[in-house]
């Protein structure tokens, strides 16, 4: 495995990217293409619009990585390219674009769960041993699991409602604040005083280390709704201040359950990852949780926060050392719980449980 280099592709959602990876943990380049442009006219991602930027990005994203690492097809070990789940146009298109390189080049085909990706980051950054508990915390998904190899996760808990990321976003809409919602509201909750609003902890008074959202989200809006019928509209310090309360909020709820989910399995390690792993808040808050119950904390680099494909790549990697191989079958998935024991959180339909 120490020699292999592979190339990730991803487009998941609404960021099209590339890497070149190599199993030492170095990356030699990471390309992303955002979309945030595209949809700040709609409050969130247009499924259409973020599939057919994909199609154009993507080639032209593999060039741009290519380039940027100093290798040609030729010089890579395999291809990884994330296979769900997501959107299923932009998963897709990823997946199209990997398969066409596979065949025109002969390297070997790995699909990556995208939740993988993110599970298996500290893996990339830091080469943290198995097992240990990993926060997936991100706009669609919020779960603890315990990671014990490549492909086998066991999910100790998760929201059974709206993911953080999904609440920040509805947030920031509430309050006219700018989309993506993540980093607008901890900018205003930076400036507000999260005292001056007493927002619910959901599930604290429950056992167990299931999560909701929807109701915070909820309790946001009646905030809103009374200070705007009160005085006429929301000053800028209401903003702050609502921003800063609700903030607060989601960190206690993801501090108290990490405790739990430490305290269950006694993990040496606590990981976090995915795009909700940037606010410096919930680092902070999770970073006291894992020294209290005396593990380690890690977080990825910003950049490896937010959806890319090193982490794609390096999925890969690990999967292709462990012996798998996919072929032009390799199917777009939109739904593709790692846990595949659980029993589904959200819900589960004609193609499959949600999470």
């Amino acid at each position: 495995m120490s020699d292999l280099t592979f190339l990730g592709i991803e487009s998941s959602c609404d960021d099209t990217a590339a890497a070149v990876v190599r199993a030492d943990g170095t990356i030699l380049a990471s390309v992303v293409a955002g979309q945030t442009a595209l949809h700040a006219d709609f409050g969130g991602v247009v499924p259409e619009i973020a599939a057919r930027a994909h199609a154009e990005k993507l080639d032209l994203c593999v060039e741009d990585a290519l380039k940027q690492a100093g290798v040609a097809l030729r010089d890579l070990d395999g291809i990884a390219v994330t296979a769900g789940p997501g959107l299923i146009g932009g998963v897709m298109a990823g997946v199209m674009l990997a398969k066409g390189l596979a065949a025109g080049s002969g390297l070997p085909l790995v699909g990556v769960n995208h939740l993988a990706g993110h599970a298996l980051t500290p893996r990339l950054t830091d080469g943290v041993a198995y097992p240990y508990l990993m926060l997936l915390v991100s706009g669609g998904h919020c779960q603890f699991l315990e990671v014990r190899g490549p492909q086998a996760f066991q999910r100790l808990g998760g929201t059974i409602d709206d993911a953080p990321g999904e609440a920040f976003d509805k947030v920031a809409k509430l309050l006219g604040l700018p989309q993506p919602g993540g980093p607008s509201v901890e900018a205003a909750a930076a400036l507000g005083d999260p005292r001056r609003f007493a927002f619910p902890r959901p599930l604290l008074d429950r056992p167990g280390c299931d999560l909701s959202f929807s109701g915070l989200k909820t309790a946001v809006l009646r905030q809103r709704d009374d200070l705007a019928a009160a005085q006429g509209g929301l000053h800028e310090q209401d903003r702050r201040d609502i921003c800063a309360g609700f903030q607060t909020a989601v960190a206690a709820v993801l501090a108290e359950k990490t405790r739990r989910a430490l305290a269950q399995t006694q993990a040496p390690v606590l990981a976090v990852a995915g795009g909700v792993a940037a606010n410096q808040t919930l680092r902070t808050a999770l970073q006291d949780v894992a020294t209290a119950a005396g593990a380690d904390f890690l977080a990825p680099p910003l950049r490896l926060c937010t959806d890319n494909a090193a982490m794609i790549a390096w999925v890969g990697i690990e999967a292709y050392a462990a012996g798998q191989r996919d072929g032009m079958d390799l199917a777009a998935r939109p739904r593709w719980p790692l846990d595949q024991s659980a029993a589904p959180m959200l819900g589960a339909g004609k193609r499959g449980a949600k999470a």
